[in-house]
C-alpha cells in the first residue's frame, strides 16, 4: 500500500484561466532594454523567492512605475483566475481518507505560492520551487517533498515508506521521480494515457491493496 502521494500543481491540480503571463513580459521588457534572452532566465524566475519588483531588480531591469503597475496587474488578473480543476478536490478527499499523506511538488513564481496554499489548503507537504531553490526534475525537489512528508523516497514498500507522485510533463513528474525512487505517473487529460483524470487515478490508489 501506498503512504504518501505527491501532486504536481498546475495542469494537475489547479489551472490558470486567464494567463497573462507577466513573468515573459518582464522579459521582454528588459530585452527591450537591450538585455538579452537567456535560456537560464526561466530557472532563474522560479528559484527567486521575490515578487516582480524585485526580479526585474535582480535582472536588472529598469521599471517605471506605470510599467510596474501593468505587470502587477497582469499578475493579478492572473493569479484571480487560478481554479481547482473539478476532480482535484475529490481526489484529494479520497486520498486522504484512505489515510495517505499528500504533497505537491511544483515549479512556479513565488507569488503563486501563496495562492496554491490557499487554493489546496491543508496538505502534509509544499515543496515549491522559490522555496527549495531547485526546479523539478532536479532530484533535490522530490527528495523535498519525501523529507516534508515524513518519508524517504526509494524505502521498500514493505517498511510503509511507499511515495507515488502523478503530475504533467512526464520527464518532470514521472520520468523525475523515478529516479529517486517515487513511482511516477503521468496525467493525460488529453485521455490517451493511463490516467486521464485525477478521480481515476484516486479510485485506483483507494481500491488497490
Amino acid at each position: 500500500m501506498s503512504n504518501a502521494v505527491i501532486f504536481a500543481v498546475f495542469g494537475t491540480l489547479l489551472q490558470i484561466r486567464n494567463r497573462q503571463n507577466p513573468y515573459r513580459l518582464l522579459l521582454r521588457e528588459g530585452a527591450r532594454q537591450g538585455r538579452p534572452v537567456s535560456p537560464t532566465d526561466l530557472r532563474a524566475l522560479m528559484t527567486f523567492n521575490g515578487g516582480i519588483a524585485e526580479a526585474a531588480a535582480a535582472f536588472e531591469i529598469t521599471l517605471s512605475p506605470q510599467k510596474l503597475m501593468e505587470l502587477q496587474s497582469a499578475l493579478e488578473i492572473e493569479l484571480k483566475s487560478i481554479q481547482p480543476f473539478d476532480d482535484a478536490l475529490p481526489a484529494l478527499d479520497m486520498i486522504r481518507n484512505r489515510g495517505m499523506k499528500i504533497g505537491v511538488c511544483s515549479n512556479l513564481s513565488q507569488p503563486y505560492c501563496a495562492t496554491v496554499r490557499r487554493l489546496l489548503p491543508g496538505l502534509d507537504g509544499y515543496a515549491l520551487s522559490p522555496e527549495v531553490g531547485v526546479m523539478k526534475p532536479d532530484p533535490l525537489m522530490y527528495q523535498s517533498a519525501c523529507h516534508l512528508l515524513g518519508l524517504e523516497p526509494g524505502s521498500a514498500p514493505d517498511a510503509g515508506n511507499r511515495v507515488l507522485m502523478i503530475g504533467d510533463p512526464p520527464k518532470c513528474d514521472r520520468d523525475g521521480p523515478r529516479q529517486v525512487g517515487i513511482m511516477g505517473y503521468h496525467l493525460d487529460r488529453s485521455g490517451k494515457g493511463r490516467f486521464g483524470d485525477l478521480l481515476a487515478f484516486a479510485h485506483a490508489l483507494t481500491t488497490s491493496d
